[in-house]
Formats: structure tokens, C-alpha cells, sequence
């Protein structure tokens, strides 16, 4: 029956265009954020006023003028050049597309780009939002779309010909819509494809890195699984088997390698597939190769695939075994679909051929398994390339969810989901962290780091060495240790905690308003991710710890036990004086994340008194200038006893021959001595004699001081040796030479503090000062 009248279809084609010169116009006014024209001067004033503005030198009779496009209009245009770049040339010229899928008159649907090629059709409506937003229900859409695509079928048959595939994409921008909801289900399962901000611009990277060989991953994202055609693709190969597993061993043209092939790259718009691993090629090596490939050259080794019976089965073919061998020959079937074998190694090979003129004629050894499990099918991956590029530590970071969801050890399961919740609160679309925190190929303007290194630390989720969890740390966290299906628990655990850390981020963003200084500065940065994700985890084993919460609590009561002490951070965030942005600004280094984190708690702890966590306490003291003066001075006062007492007690055990008994002591020491003479030479201080008894460290100290422990001089019996001098009880035993001495060390820990006080953040808290007072008295000094 037929839905569309000729004349009607005839109208449509002529809304569509295959002139490679038009469309290329087109594509040009597309890609600009601005409407532009150029209009007689006496119409300019009237359409400033309608928000247009002048650009560029005025023509002779004419002006040119510009208007930013709306918000929706410039997704529309995007997605139009996205597909144009993709290689498309039949598409929509006139943005009024109305297609018919039903009889009756009121049977159409505004269709905002339309694509096609020799084989498909793409459909694609566009919905945007200006800001960020969670958008109304599209039930009743979605629900009537798998009718209305039967009647799309029929009107793009009857107008432009039957036997082409059809795709209906919903794309959206700023739509907060998981992949997971309702809406987006009911659109899959009629056969629809969602292509959100995610798909988008993992599509643009796939342009910039693939360039024209990008159409091919793109047909298997959006085609996945769908048949190219009914004829399966035959064959000769060798089935064996290695490690219990099944594989195949055949060659195949590159032009059927990259149709039935994916490569799961490491990217949000894959979020849906485990696991995903694989970097972006890189564009120069991707031309190389081709340019190798067409000049002649070829590679020997096998491209390594693993093929997923879920939706499409493999068939073998074999002849009987002989008694030589478990392997055998025989014909290999293929289904002849779109992305059905994951490219585990070698799509670089693959797609070097993508623009070869050898794409047909040349294969490309095969080594293909069936049915590999995720986590097989990535360690595989991590074996073949463990010689190659170093992964990075972001990738390296959301590969560890794949890697160690299932493993035996409690501590790699705790590893796994803390990496499961960095990659849930990027790549979640209903989340304020969407597209905002860097996840394998992804790049956005956060890294994953300081989100991993806060959740080891934070209280959210326990700490674990083996399968043991770290005593005290179950108790304020989101993980019931007493659920023993561990697979089960950690599913909860990441879903109290994305809840939990997603609803304090919204909760900055209303406070402190979206895209307002203090939002981006102190909530949204690197640093401040993990202070601002330390601190809830703080506040949450707080409120935990006084009964408010528990493992049971909901996201809601949780974020209401907390908000109290976020709204203080908030408006401190809002009024910070010039002095503290400065140093928080200013800090840079490994201790930069700590000291943000110390100055956020000390905004609340002004607030709320009663919550100062012993690690605020501590970091207090050690900015105590007056306490550190004074810890230094004693400090400095104990060194110089040690040098001043073990070199006179050696000069009376050895007379003049005492530096002899050190020498190799004296040896370093005199090293020492000429290296910070030249040093200080080529600073420009000149030279200048610097003693080799200036240069002894305190570990030279404790050397001289265990060897001649007990040894006193022969004509003076009055002198203490050095065990009856240096031996100090500190509260780690007094039995031994090794207890009695254990000062030492302690010293040298806390001169280390004060004398990189200034660049790694260190310092002496009350405790130090005490403990060196307590050696002061001991060895009969007086506070200078």
C-alpha cells in the first residue's frame, strides 16, 4: 500500500541533494556558529535592532551581517556536517523534511537531517538544550516509533528506491538522559540509535584520527549487529584450540575486515560495552601505513579478533582430524554483518587499508576466537601490548574496572570499583559530572586521577590488603562487608557512592551557581575534585560515626546530613579573601590537593567547632610559625651537640689519628665539601673553603656512634661513652643498642621536615617538638 503520493515524493527529492558543490556551500555556512548575509546598507538599521551585528569590510552597495545561531539550530547544522564529513553526499538541503509514515494526512514527522548512501538511510532527529537539563518524558514517542519506522520504510522505499538500510537516530545535546532510563530503552528496542554528546564527539575524535576510514566504525556503532546482506561470507580456515578456547585461522580482504569489525576504543560512547581498551589510532602512523601498504609493503603477522555469538553464529565446516594433530581444515562461515568481531589487535593494519587501493585485493591473516569473555578478551589485549606505548594513567585507570571486577583478591575488587565509580560519574548523562572527567580516550577538562586518589582515601568505599579489609574502615563506609556476594555488594557500593558524590555536586552547582568562578576554581578543578571528594567522604564517616546515617540510609538522608557543612564550604568559597585564593591558587605540587583539602575543613571547622578531624588538627600545628622557630632551634641545638661531643670523644679515643679511623666518613665528607664548594662557585658566590667536618650527616653520626658504642679513652675514666651518652628511651624499647639508639632515626625523620619545610609542605606538630625536647633535656642542653 502506498503511503505517499508521487507528487509528495517528488518534493522530498527534490529537498535533498547529491551535488557535491552545493552540499560542499552548504557544509561551509553549516559548520559557522552564525546565520550570515549581506544586505543593502538602508536594511542594516532595522535588523540590529532584530540582533543582528555588522562583521568584516562593507561591500561597495551591501553590508555583511552576522547572528548567532539558536542553540538548537547550530546541533542541527552540526550533526548535518558531522555526517557530511563521515562521507555522506545525499543529504537534506531544505530543513523542512516532513516524512510521511501512516495514510493519513497528519501521518508526518518533521525529520531534521537525513543522510543516505548507496546502501543506507539515516533518519535523524535533533533535540538540544541551551544549559545542561533533564528533559520531559518521550514515552509516547518512543512507544509509536516502532510503527512509525515500518511506515518511514515504505515512504523512503517508494521514494528513493527499495533496498536501502534504514536508521533512525535521536540525537541530543545537553540532555541529561541515561543510556539506562526508560525512554532510551523503549528507543532501542524499536531500533532506534541514541546518539548523545558522548557519541558525538567520540565520532568527531574518530574524523580527526581516522579521517576517511571513521565511516566504517561509525556503521558498526550504529548498525551493530544488523546484516549486511543474507550471503554469509565463506572461508577456507583452521580451527585449534589453546588455553580452552576455540580459534580460527583464515585470511579475509580488509574491505570485509573493516564492515564485520570494532574496535572497542576506550571512550564514553562505548560506555555500553565491556571491556573497552583500545586507544585512537593515531592519524600520521594511520596515512604511513597506507602509504607503506600502497607502495607495496605488507604485514605478516595476524590481526587478532574475537568473535561474539550472542546475536550471530559462526559455522564450521571441518574435515575428519588426523591422528597428527587436534587441529583441522575446513570452511568457516561468517554472517556477512556489521561490527559482530572485536579487533583485539591490529586495526591499525586493518584500517591502513581503509583508503588503499588494495583494499579488495590484498588479505590480512586472521587468528579469530569465538566468544571470549570480557576479561579474557582484555587481558589478551594487555599481553599483546604490554611492549608497546606505556598505557596512560588515565586509561590505565578505567581498565582497571574490566581487569579486576572479578578478581579472587579483595583488594583488586576495591581497586575495580573505584574505578567503576570515576567511570560512572563521567559517563553518566543525567549526572553534573557528565563529559567533564577525562575516561580512557576521553578528554575533558578533568583528570580521573584526582578522583581515584581521593576515593582511596575519602572513607566512602574501605580499604583492603588481600582479602582482608583494613581494621576501622568498613564501618564509616558505603560498602556492607557483611554482604558476602561480593559482585552484588560492589554494584550497591557504587551506586551509594556515584549517589552520594553526584547529589554533593549538584548541590555545589545549585549554591554556588553553574559556570559562576568559585564553581570552576575550587569545585571543578583538579585539585578541588579531590579536596571537595575527600572532604564528603570526611563529613560522611562524621555524621556516620555519630549514628545520623548508616549503610542503609538513602542518597537523600545522606546529602541531608552533610549539606549543613557543604552550604559553610559553599559560601566561604564565595567570600574567600584575596590571601587564602592566593595560596590556594599559588600551591602547586604533590602536596597542593592536601593543602586544599586542609583549608576546606578549617572553612567548617570555623563553622561547626565540633568537627575537627585530627588530621586538620595536625596540618594546624604544623603552620604554627612559633612552633616551628622553636622545634628548629632545638633541632639545630641537638645536631650541633652530637658533631661537637662524637668528634671530641674521638680525638681522645685516637689522638690525631682520628679522621684516619673514619676514613671513609672522612672521604664521603670531604665529596661532599668540594661538590657544594663548586656549587656555590658557579651560583656566584665565589670560592670559598668549606671544613669536611661541616659536611657529616646524621646517619654518619649514628655509623660512628654504634661502632664505638661502648669504647671509652684508656686514661680517663670519668668520660662517658657514647652508649652511656646517646642512649635515650623514646617509648620503642630500651633493651637493645638498636632501641636505645632509635632516636636517631626519629631525628634525622624530623629534620628532614623542617628543612624542606618550604617546598614539600612539611613541619614539626606539637608531638615532634615534644619528642625533641625530651632529647634536649636527655643529653643535658638547654633551650638556646
Amino acid at each position: 500500500m502506498s503511503i505517499i503520493d508521487p507528487a509528495e515524493a517528488a518534493g522530498l527529492r527534490n529537498k535533498m541533494s547529491s551535488d557535491k558543490s552545493q552540499l560542499g556551500k552548504i557544509f561551509i555556512a553549516k559548520s559557522s556558529k552564525f546565520h550570515s548575509r549581506s544586505v543593502e546598507h538602508s536594511l542594516v538599521e532595522g535588523l540590529l535592532e532584530e540582533g543582528w551585528e555588522e562583521y568584516g569590510e562593507p561591500l561597495k552597495t551591501k553590508t555583511r551581517l552576522r547572528k548567532p545561531k539558536s542553540h538548537n539550530v547550530k546541533f542541527e547544522d552540526d550533526i548535518w556536517c558531522q555526517l557530511y564529513r563521515l562521507g555522506y553526499r545525499i543529504l537534506n538541503v531544505d530543513e523542512n523534511f516532513s516524512l510521511p509514515f501512516g495514510p493519513n494526512p497528519s501521518d508526518k514527522k518533521q525529520i531534521d537531517v537525513v543522510a543516505m548512501d548507496e546502501d543506507s538511510v539515516l533518519l535523524v532527529e535533533c533535540k538540544s538544550s541551551e544549559n545542561p537539563a533533564k528533559p520531559l518524558s518521550y514515552k509516547t514517542e518512543f512507544e509509536a516509533l516502532r510503527l512509525r519506522l515500518d511506515g518511514y520504510r515504505k515512504a523512503i522505499d517508494q521514494t528513493f528506491g527499495s533496498g536501502k538500510r534504514l536508521k533512525y537516530i535521536f540525537a541530543t545535546r545537553n540532555l541529561r538522559l541515561s543510556r539506562d532510563s526508560a525512554d532510551i530503552i523503549r528507543l532501542v528496542e524499536s531500533g532506534g540509535f541514541y546518539y548523545n554528546d558522548n557519541t558525538f564527539e567520540y565520532i568527531d575524535s574518530l574524523l580527526k584520527a581516522y579521517r576517511g576510514a571513521a565511516h566504517y566504525q561509525f556503521m558498526g556503532l550504529i548498525m551493530k549487529g544488523q546484516s549486511i546482506n543474507k550471503e554469509k561470507i565463506e572461508v577456507p580456515a583452521i580451527e585449534g584450540a589453546m588455553g580452552g578456547k576455540t580459534y580460527y585461522m583464515f585470511s579475509l580482504e580488509p574491505k570485509l575486515l573493516l564492515k564485520i569489525g570494532f574496535v572497542l576504543h576506550r571512550t564514553r560512547a562505548n560506555e555500553s560495552e565491556m571491556p573497552t581498551y583500545q586507544r585512537l589510532l593515531v592519524p600520521s602512523r594511520l596515512k604511513g601505513i597506507t602509504k607503506f601498504i600502497d607502495g607495496g609493503g605488507f604485514f605478516p603477522n595476524s590481526a587478532i579478533l574475537n568473535f561474539n555469538e550472542r546475536d550471530t553464529k559462526l559455522e564450521f565446516n571441518g574435515q575428519p582430524r588426523s591422528k597428527d594433530t587436534a587441529s583441522r581444515t575446513g570452511v568457516l562461515k561468517i554472517p556477512n554483518a556489521f561490527a559482530i568481531a572485536y579487533i583485539i589487535d591490529g586495526q591499525h593494519r586493518i584500517y591502513g587499508y581503509a583508503n588503499s587501493k588494495y583494499k579488495s585485493n590484498n588479505t590480512i591473516p586472521v587468528v579469530a576466537f569465538k566468544n571470549l569473555d570480557p576479561s579474557d578478551q582484555l587481558e589478551l589485549f594487555m599481553q599483546i601490548n604490554e611492549n608497546q606505548k606505556a598505557v596512560s594513567p588515565t586509561l590505565r585507570i578505567t581498565l582497571e574496572e574490566d581487569l579486576y571486577w572479578n578478581a579472587s583478591r579483595l583488594d583488586s575488587r576495591l581497586k575495580a570499583l573505584r574505578s567503576s565509580v570515576v567511570r560512572a560519574l563521567g559517563g553518566d548523562p543525567s549526572g553534573p559530572l557528565y563529559n567533564k572527567i577525562s575516561l580512557g580516550e576521553d578528554r575533558a577538562i578533568l583528570q580521573a586521577k584526582p578522583f581515584a586518589d581521593a576515593l582511596i582515601k575519602c572513607k566512602l568505599l574501605p580499604e583492603a590488603r588481600g582479602n582482608s579489609f583494613v581494621e576501622g574502615t568498613t564501618v564509616p563506609s558505603l560498602y556492607d562487608a557483611a554482604n558476602l556476594e561480593h559482585g552484588d555488594e560492589m554494584m550497591k557500593a557504587r551506586s551509594r557512592a556515584v549517589g552520594l558524590i553526584t547529589a554533593s555536586y549538584e548541590l555545589a552547582e545549585e549554591h554556588l551557581g553553574q559556570g559562576k568562578e568559585a564553581l570552576g576554581t575550587y569545585i571543578l578543578s583538579n585539585r578541588g575534585s579531590f579536596a571537595f571528594i575527600s572532604l564528603v567522604g570526611d563529613l560522611h564517616a562524621v555524621e556516620a560515626g555519630r549514628g545520623s546515617i548508616s549503610i542503609r540510609s538513602t542518597t537523600e538522608q545522606r546529602i541531608t546530613a552533610i549539606g549543613k557543612y557543604l552550604l559553610v564550604l559553599f559560601d566561604a568559597l564565595k567570600t574567600m579573601t584575596p590571601e587564602d585564593a592566593k595560596v590556594l591558587t599559588g600551591k602547586l605540587g604533590s602536596g597542593a590537593e592536601t593543602t586544599w583539602l586542609r583549608f576546606f575543613q578549617s572553612y567548617i571547622n570555623n563553622k561547626f567547632a565540633d568537627y575537627n578531624p585530627p588530621e586538620l588538627q595536625d596540618w594546624r600545628e604544623r603552620q604554627d610559625k612559633a612552633l616551628q622557630t622553636r622545634g628548629r632551634a632545638i633541632g639545630t641545638q641537638i645536631e650541633r651537640h652530637m658533631k661537637n661531643f662524637i668528634i671530641a670523644q674521638l680525638k681522645a679515643l685516637f689522638g690525631e689519628n682520628w679522621d684516619i679511623e673514619i676514613g671513609t666518613i672522612q672521604r664521603e665528607c670531604e665529596s661532599r665539601a668540594k661538590e657544594q664548594m663548586e656549587k656555590n662557585y658557579k651560583d656566584g658566590l665565589g670560592r670559598t673553603e668549606i671544613p669536611w667536618t661541616d659536611q657529616f650527616f646524621i646517619k654518619d653520626y649514628k655509623t660512628i656512634i654504634e661502632k664505638y658504642w661502648s669504647k671509652k679513652p684508656d686514661d680517663d675514666a670519668g668520660t662517658e661513652s657514647f652508649e652511656q651518652h646517646f642512649s635515650i628511651d623514646v617509648g620503642h624499647g630500651f633493651n637493645s643498642k638498636a632501641d636505645k639508639i632509635k632516636w636517631i632515626s626519629l631525628f634525622n625523620s624530623l629534620r628532614n621536615n623542617w628543612a624542606h619545610e618550604g617546598t614539600k609542605d612539611k613541619g614539626l606538630n606539637k608531638s615532634d617538638v615534644e619528642l625533641l625536647t625530651k632529647i634536649q633535656n636527655r643529653l643535658g642542653l638547654k633551650f638556646p
